[in-house]
């Protein structure tokens, strides 16, 4: 009997019937509307990303893992798996819904006004408005304490100057979570997030273009020049990093699963297009140095899924650590850029081009590897909890 990589942990088990129904439904919007289109977008670097965020919008996926507000308020496992499904079609597209929900939504939801949530939340959740998150600059990306854009008082008013940089959505949102210092001594005590219409006056997100990475997706700057913004502007219950680090967090969780469903989607591409390879005679996948890369990367695959859903379990009972998450992104994409990069090697030429998803997939994990915390970064963090020292300077 022939059995998929996956299906060969028996992981369904792990999941509710209803985590299972959400899982399919994804899968289905994936194959439907976004596999026909996806080489289309990512040859052209470019995305329909308001359409599709009106599309994902009424699938429920957005800010799905919230509670009220129009969001769906699904398990913790349940949204991982959405983001397992969308990976598979394109990290672009994970990455759209994850900075929406987990980012900028969780941000105004976890640490905004009762009025910020409400002028925002439910629009968000039904894709009419689009959100980015505003953290990363040119010069600090590891290092969120070291920020340059800075929030000054003038009188009742806010004004922010600064630049944020490769900020999914920009260019298209029409609300950006921005991090400023409104401090003078750099330690990252004094940040404080700000909810701003993209509309204000002195705010512009240009486009990053030329990526070899990420190509259906939204990529932008940020520039903050003089915006002034009401003092309602500011998320009133975010203080210091633990705001801005708190939504990375979710995001984080959102990439242990995703990365699988980008590795998932090559080894399973690479399975059907060996079967039907043949060279000397006989079909690919009956030599052994085939079947034995085939393995392994089943092996780590499953292993991914099961830490995954084991993250998720955690989440969902409230235990979750955010460096148990560390260990989950580290583990997984590693993992998942090491099975793309396999795969293309039993492709040969073919793996290079856009007929199949694997050079894609293996570009946009390398986008993947390193936003969101890079693999030292995650390293340290776990290396920190196993020693009790801290080793980031």
């Amino acid at each position: 009997m022939v059995t998929t990589p996956l299906e060969l942990f028996s992981v369904d088990h792990l999941f509710s019937d209803e985590e299972i129904a959400i899982r399919d439904t994804v899968r289905q919007y994936v194959d439907r509307s976004v596999r026909p289109h996806i080489a289309d977008w990512y040859e052209a670097g470019e995305i329909p990303a308001r359409e599709l965020a009106l599309e994902l919008g009424a699938l429920g996926v957005l800010g799905m893992h919230l509670d009220g507000y129009d969001c769906a308020g699904t398990t913790a496992t349940a949204y991982g798996l959405a983001c397992l499904e969308l990976e598979a079609g394109d990290s672009g597209l994970r990455s759209l819904v994850s900075v929406q929900g987990s980012l900028a939504m969780f941000a105004i939801w976890k640490w905004g006004s009762e009025a910020q949530k409400q002028e925002w939340l439910p629009r968000m959740a039904a894709g009419e408005a689009i959100g980015c998150f505003g953290l990363t600059e040119p010069d600090h990306g590891s290092n969120p304490a070291g920020m340059r854009t800075r929030a000054r008082r003038d009188g009742d008013d806010w004004i922010l100057n600064g630049n944020k940089m490769w900020i999914t959505n920009g260019s298209v949102s029409d609300v950006a979570v921005v991090w400023a210092q409104t401090d003078e001594t750099g330690s990252g005590r004094g940040v404080r997030g700000f909810v701003v219409p993209t509309d204000t006056p002195g705010f512009a997100a240009p486009p990053i273009k030329h990526k070899m990475s990420l190509r259906a997706s939204v990529t932008s700057e940020l520039v903050l020049d003089n915006v002034r913004l009401p003092a309602s502007a500011m998320l009133p219950e975010a203080d210091g990093l633990r705001g801005p680090l708190s939504c990375l967090n979710e995001a984080r969780y959102g990439i242990v699963w995703g990365s699988i469903g980008a590795a998932r989607d090559c080894l399973d591409a690479t399975i059907g297009y060996a079967n039907d390879r043949e060279i000397f005679d006989r079909p690919l996948t009956s030599f052994q140095i085939t079947q034995t890369k085939i393995a392994d990367m089943t092996l780590e695959l499953g292993k991914g899924m099961l830490l995954a859903a084991h993250l998720g379990a955690m989440k969902d009972a409230g235990t979750l650590r955010h460096e148990q998450i560390s260990l989950g992104k580290l583990n997984n994409v590693r993992e998942s850029i090491a099975i793309a990069r396999e795969c293309r090697t039993v492709f040969g030429a073919a793996g290079i081009t856009l007929d199949f998803p694997i050079m894609r997939h293996a570009n946009n994990l390398e986008s993947v590897l390193t936003y969101e915390g890079t693999s030292e970064v995650h390293q340290l963090i776990i290396g920190q909890a196993v020693t009790g020292q801290g080793a980031y300077r």
